[in-house]
């Protein structure tokens, strides 16, 4: 028997849930790392400019293609892909749906040292000496902890359904996760070398902006800010009502999650240039350290610089990093799982749990060989699957999808010139990306 589809049933909601999707380690963690190696000002003026080139006309495509088939998106793609090409759509449904599943191994295991790190200043509050340092190890056992429960804290969302499970969390999560935000930069803002960051950050060098490395770091950022190439907004997209006003909801989570971006940038490079006044080494040969040392050597220095407030910010700010994990994870373990239900009638709670069970089996054979493997994932992840299925998203739409094909022919106008856009500049754009953080 088919299962009666859930789906949003807010603006908001959606908006919230979207965003939380975009919104992950990639705007906190990445984001500030590449605008500090990257000029600072030009690097955040010629990322907004390709939001609205590259990473605007990719939102707008996955929901569309979601939004119109109302299913998830191996179904999406064969639909939009007819007749005898069918099964090429089918098939990038499933590379895509293989990729939220390795994307979920490696980010659940991030995502508990966020947890790790969180619990730690509670810990050394109270004294407990032997399990803070536990909580900063690199030990297999923590990975053995905290990852499964981060799969259980998603598995717990997930099992509720969108409307009252991913729509509800994300209403209560995302607002807590912009106040914290917003909190830390006010305080960040008062402490000794915050100005020195501000200027870096907002001051652009104008003889930097024209920079092809710039150019193309943006665009890259831009793309993998907003969750974009493994079918999270796709799912998203197809829970949607059928008369949503797609443009206008791809807007808001646009300006959102750039928003998120750019509040990030304003917390991190601030506290980059705080730790680097209070003698913690910051940069190598005029780059910064690497993004884990940032986010788990760096800033744990300067909290531990400010005296017992710093136990304090450190929670504040592991506890906003978990936020941003759990807001992503459950967009994308929701495409295995809708999956399950659409197109093999298991219901919602098993499929939740064979989702969970197979990530945590992933997760566990990354832990076991960390040294070599986990790397090698995020490389393969990032640098070609995401760029390859975010091209083929363009040419789906404007090529191949009966609907989609006929856009440039019905539309008129702006939507005229937009259909064209996404047809033939787009996908020009989308190979640049991928040219160069394959072989760049």
């Amino acid at each position: 028997m088919t299962q009666m589809r859930d789906g949003f049933q807010s603006r908001i909601g959606f908006v919230l849930a979207a965003a939380g999707a975009a919104v992950g380690l990639g705007n906190i963690w990445g984001f500030p790392t590449q605008a500090a190696n990257h000029g600072g000002g030009a690097f955040l003026l010629v990322y907004f400019i390709v939001i609205f080139l590259l990473a605007l006309p990719a939102l707008y495509t996955e929901l569309y293609l979601g939004h119109k088939a109302q299913a998830n998106p191996v179904k999406a793609l064969a639909s939009a892909w007819q007749h005898k090409e069918k099964k090429i759509g089918a098939a990038a449904g499933y590379i895509g749906l293989a990729g939220a599943i390795v994307m979920l191994s490696f980010y659940s295991i991030v995502a508990g040292w966020m947890l790790s790190y969180a619990i730690e200043p509670v810990a050394s509050f109270l004294g407990f000496n032997a399990l803070s340092s536990f909580l900063q190890s690199d030990s297999m056992l923590r990975n053995f902890v905290f990852t499964p429960l981060m799969v259980l804290l998603t598995a717990s969302i997930i099992l509720k359904g969108v409307k009252s499970g991913i729509e509800t969390w994300s209403r209560r999560l995302m607002p807590i996760l912009l106040i914290l935000l917003i909190g830390l930069i006010v305080y960040i803002a008062t402490l000794d070398g915050a100005a020195e960051g501000f200027a870096a950050y907002l001051v652009p060098d104008f003889s930097q902006i024209l920079d092809p490395n710039l150019i193309i770091a943006a665009m890259g950022q831009a793309f993998f800010s907003l969750s974009l190439g493994v079918g999270c907004m796709m799912i998203y997209g197809s829970y949607l009502k059928p008369n949503a006003n797609l443009p206008k909801l791809t807007i808001s989570v646009a300006l959102l999650d750039t928003a998120v971006a750019f509040l990030a940038g304003l917390l991190i490079i601030p506290a980059i240039y705080v730790a680097q006044h209070n003698g913690v080494e910051v940069f190598n040969n005029g780059k910064l350290i690497g993004e884990g040392q940032l986010i788990f050597a760096i800033l744990p220095a300067l909290f531990n610089t400010m005296g017992e407030i710093g136990l304090l910010v450190g929670l504040l700010f592991f506890v906003l990093m978990s936020i941003a994990s759990v807001t992503s994870t459950i967009s994308s373990t929701e495409i295995p799982v809708a999956f399950l239900v659409e197109n093999h009638e298991v219901n919602r709670t098993k499929a939740t749990w064979i989702v969970s069970a197979v990530v945590f089996l992933s997760a566990s054979i990354i832990i076991v060989n960390f040294d070599w493997l986990f790397g090698l994932v995020i490389m393969v992840f990032t640098q070609y699957q995401l760029p390859l299925m975010g091209l083929f998203y363009f040419i789906t739409l404007g090529w191949m999808f009966k609907r989609g094909s006929k856009l440039h022919e019905t539309a008129h106008g702006a939507h005229y010139w937009f259909a064209q856009y996404i047809r033939f500049v787009c996908p020009i754009l989308m190979t640049l990306v991928f040219a160069n953080v394959a072989f760049g």
